[in-house]
């Protein structure tokens, strides 16, 4: 089972830039789709950015342009680096490791806060 610890999160003004990072062990090959999810205060948990082994990627509408997900299959490792961020972007941020970029798998992080405010 695989097992995904992020880091990174934090408090930023608007227009500022964070970096997230999340670590999957537990497998034996690099999961096939590592990504990001967030969900804000009453609201459902969405998608922000997935990508494959191969480099395929899928983002969210309102963060094109603005945030860029990486991977290092070597290091089993995830980045998400978020631009321009804005109040709206305020969320806990999950890591997700699955099988396809069109759906969420079942291997979940704790998740990471991600406050922006002035």
């Amino acid at each position: 089972q695989v097992q995904l610890v992020e880091s990174g999160g934090g408090s930023v003004q608007p227009g500022g830039s964070l970096r997230l990072s999340c670590v999957a062990s537990g497998s034996i090959i690099s999961p096939n789709v590592l990504g990001w999810y967030r969900q804000a205060p009453g609201k459902e948990r969405e998608l922000v950015a997935v990508i494959s082994r191969g480099g395929l990627t899928n983002y969210a509408d309102s963060v094109k342009g603005r945030f860029t997900i990486s991977r290092d299959n070597a290091k089993n490792t995830v980045y998400l680096q978020m631009n321009s961020l804005k109040p709206e972007d305020t969320a806990v941020y999950y890591c997700n490791a699955g099988l396809s970029r069109f759906a969420a798998g079942d291997a979940w992080g704790q998740g990471t806060q991600v406050t922006v405010s002035s």
